[in-house]
């Protein structure tokens, strides 16, 4: 890969794109980061936007909308931007998906996968299970900073894995040959509980955190109370749910396979989370 062809990154502000953004460009590589609001336009309902994003491009890394309360169609909008991908000259594309092939809030989580995979580009696709993150910089930040997290997941495992793992896979997969034509499921070294997660941050930050196990219809109630759209808290419930039910409680090697040594462990996550400054109140 040259390094004067941009690498368009979608999503380019979210938790996984600003992290292969900043490693694009600390290596030397000029990349585009692209959102709604971002340094770059782009918007998946906007494609009028798609052109100026993907002109000279020679690599994307991409971002669906799956996991957001909107209308989604990849059979529409991945393909067409995959084609209007190829026609500008584009060769390499990696796709962020979910490591599962069960349905949430009536999704397909993995619905984007073989559009990519005919879509003529030299491919690879990463398929992470629930993100560390999610516990300071996403869903989860919330009910850790009130000291007490409700969620739908009983007692299931989950292997989260770092986004710092997930966005080294994208940049290998982005800028160095081998990694074409590859799956890389994408998790940590151990499965865990929420209630082991929450007593590690506990022990962490010396907060006290408690985790309860709610119903899926309780977790519903808790978010609708507080404003998020009924549709979106379905789809939250039901991928909380999967861990309940022990759909991605298996270990994967792909971290290993991709980049050679062993996933960031939940507790070193924490760690690192608190030198940064997470979970401040």
């Amino acid at each position: 890969m040259q390094t004067n062809k941009p690498i368009l990154v979608l999503g380019g502000t979210g938790k996984t794109g600003k992290r292969i953004v900043e490693r694009l460009r600390a290596r030397g590589f000029t990349a585009r980061a692209a959102s709604r609001n971002g340094e770059t336009t782009f918007d998946w309902h906007e494609e009028r936007t798609w052109d100026a994003a993907l002109a000279g491009v020679g690599a994307v890394y991409m971002v669906d909308l799956v996991d957001e309360a909107v209308e989604w169609n990849p059979e529409v909008s991945v393909r067409a931007f995959c084609e209007k991908a190829v026609a500008a000259g584009v060769e390499r594309l990696t796709l962020l998906q979910a490591r599962t092939d069960e349905e949430a809030g009536g999704k397909s989580l993995t619905g984007s996968e073989d559009i990519v995979r005919a879509s003529g580009l030299r491919w690879t696709i990463l398929r992470p299970t629930w993100f560390t993150q999610n516990f300071d910089e996403g869903v989860l930040l919330d009910g850790i900073l009130a000291g007490h997290l409700r969620l739908p997941a009983g007692d299931g495992l989950e292997p989260f894995v770092d986004c710092d793992d997930i966005a080294e896979v994208a940049v290998a997969s982005l800028t160095e040959d081998g990694h074409e034509g590859r799956i890389y499921e994408l998790t940590g070294p151990e499965a865990i509980t929420f209630g082991q997660a929450v007593a590690e941050i506990g022990r962490v930050t010396g907060r006290e955190v408690r985790y309860e196990a709610v119903t899926h219809e309780q977790y519903v109630d808790d978010l609708v109370s507080v404003g998020t759209p009924p549709d979106y808290a379905e789809l939250l419930a039901d991928l909380i749910g999967q861990i309940r039910k022990g759909k991605n409680a298996h270990l994967s090697d792909g971290v290993q396979r991709a980049l050679g040594r062993e996933p960031i462990s939940f507790a070193e996550y924490a760690k690192n989370a608190v030198a940064n400054g997470a979970w401040q109140a």
